[in-house]
């Protein structure tokens, strides 16, 4: 599939590591592919307690390779059939513990798959972000309905429109993440935190986990936020807005309806 994904399964821990550093781990769609065959796993696959996400370089995720998704969005009529959905779909599916180790940047999926991970790492100094309105796009993978439950409507409703980035620091005191440690820390707390549930009952986690999200809402908001971003996309909005990041000038909605 792709070597920008490694995976590695002990003591009941499926590490899966994000290997694009060169690019700061911006995912493409063969990516995707191989998330979903990882989160798929992770729950059919007993002998895996807890799913661990970490990055290799220095940044956790700069979100979807621009070109990638452009490319392959404008060759289907079936937006649904593409590798991000069916990984969102595994994640909303997902019944047993998430972990996830964040250094760098984490923006766009990068932030938005941290609410779908039961306990989160992130390095203080650690930048978080959300910038779907600055490509004139709409939330993805349930963000929507899941960072307001998470921050509250203002707080939520700031990251997304003003697509500003917070810290590691503003993270753990707004409630995205557990712990907020220094970043030549945090692949070893989060290491430490899988563990522990590793060891746990394990149909008791999954049943606690199964109490706490409907999977059923999660998915069926995940598809009207595609709906969205798929009709946005093909918007003189979003053409703007990319041509302006391939420039690398700011963006010009001042014609924009």
């Amino acid at each position: 599939m792709t070597d920008h994904i490694t995976t590695e399964l002990t003591g009941g821990v499926l590490t899966v590591v994000l290997n694009r550093p060169e690019k700061k781990n911006a995912i493409t769609q063969a990516m995707y592919a191989a998330l979903s065959e990882a989160t798929e796993r992770a729950r059919t696959d007993d002998a895996v307690r807890v799913l661990l996400f970490r990055a290799k370089g220095d940044s956790f995720s700069a979100g979807n390779d621009i070109g990638d998704f452009i490319a392959i969005g404008s060759q289907t009529d079936k937006p649904f059939d593409m590798s991000v959905f069916r990984f969102l779909k595994a994640l909303a599916d997902l019944d047993k513990p998430a972990v996830a180790a964040v250094r760098g940047r984490a923006v766009g999926i990068g932030l938005t798959l941290l609410l779908h991970c039961d306990m989160v790492v992130t390095a203080e100094d650690a930048l978080l972000s959300a910038p779907f309105v600055n490509l004139a796009l709409a939330p993805e993978a349930a963000s929507s309905l899941l960072l307001p439950q998470a921050l509250g409507h203002q707080r939520a409703f700031e990251i997304f429109a003003l697509g500003e980035p917070i810290d590691g620091r503003t993270a753990l005191v707004w409630g995205l993440a557990n712990r907020a440690v220094p970043a030549a820390e945090v692949e070893a707390t989060a290491a430490d935190l899988a563990a522990k549930l590793a060891a746990r009952a394990p149909n008791s986690i999954r049943k606690t986990k199964r109490l706490m999200r409907d999977a059923a809402a999660l998915w069926s908001r995940m598809q009207v936020e595609g709906e969205a971003f798929g009709s946005q996309m093909k918007s003189p909005e979003a053409m703007e807005a990319f041509m302006a990041f391939t420039q690398k000038r700011a963006p010009d909605f001042s014609k924009a309806g």
